[in-house]
């Protein structure tokens, strides 16, 4: 049987999906039952305990397929990215129906009542998927409780024109390994979440969103080598790390240098990075 990525499969020697039998071996098959996240971010961590590593987060609204309820963790598929892991149950609920809308700004507060003098009850991250109950006013109730300001909604399949304004609307974001909102993000959380703004589908980690987005550029086997003209957009990728061009010499990425989300020349973060962190430059996609 051909090798599977363990972060994209839901198999484990004692259970797997019910659509693997036949593929991989397990004691137990699953169908899965579908649910919908219900909190504003949930970490999906790679073991069902909080001291686990976090490998993502789910944002609200996000669709999961659920393998396993056991003992206050479920083991789940995102659907978003396929990537697999343990939530906490109470982090989920039934699917309910589709969303209509998703948050466009990077947060916004969540009301139990169509006025902004009212204490917030939660907050939605950018990104976030809701469905839209009714409008009132300068707010839209969604389902099932509670009210957002209209403005900062757009429809599921409106999208940016412009990832990178997105990812720059981000600046000075902390860094957090495996983050994907503006309370913390890491390197390909970034990329990841600016591109779905516009409508492209990014991978979670950097090798597999080098392996799945754009066109290579030429790229020599020399490190210190000059790079071929960069653009706006074109995105970076190091052994382990990903940076996106805002313009010809300048790099926006998430990175643990840092802390934060930062802009910086080219220049002064590929020599440092060269030195100290991920090696050379291996890969230059374009859109």
């Amino acid at each position: 049987m051909p090798a599977r990525d363990p972060r994209l499969t839901p198999a484990r020697a004692d259970l797997a999906a019910a659509h693997l039998r036949g593929l991989v071996a397990a004691d137990t098959y699953a169908e899965g039952y579908p649910m919908r996240v219900a909190v504003e971010t949930a970490p999906l961590h790679r073991a069902p305990h909080p001291e686990s590593p976090i490998e993502t987060h789910a944002l609200f609204g996000e669709t999961i397929v659920l393998y396993e309820d056991r003992e206050g963790w479920g083991w789940v598929q995102l659907e978003t990215d396929s990537y697999v892991g343990y939530i906490a149950m109470n982090a989920l609920t039934e699917r309910g129906p589709a969303p209509t809308h998703r948050v466009r700004v990077n947060r916004t507060f969540l009301y139990p009542a169509p006025d902004m003098k009212r204490p917030p009850i939660g907050t939605l991250p950018l990104g976030a998927k809701i469905t839209a109950c009714s409008e009132n006013g300068a707010f839209t109730q969604i389902a099932p409780a509670g009210f957002v300001f209209s403005t900062h909604l757009c429809p599921v399949q409106s999208f940016e024109t412009d990832f990178v304004s997105v990812a720059e609307r981000l600046l000075h974001t902390p860094y957090l390994w495996g983050g994907k909102s503006c309370l913390g993000i890491d390197c390909s959380g970034l990329v990841q979440l600016a591109l779905a703004q516009a409508g492209i589908a990014a991978p979670r980690d950097t090798d597999l969103q080098m392996a799945a987005l754009g066109t290579p550029l030429p790229l020599g086997d020399d490190p210190s080598a000059d790079l071929p003209t960069l653009q706006r957009g074109d995105l970076l990728f190091w052994k382990g790390h990903v940076g996106i061009m805002r313009d010809e010499a300048t790099l926006l990425h998430a990175n643990g240098h840092h802390m934060l989300v930062a802009s910086e020349p080219l220049a002064e973060a590929r020599a440092r990075i060269l030195e100290k962190s991920f090696g050379p430059i291996i890969a230059i996609k374009r859109f």
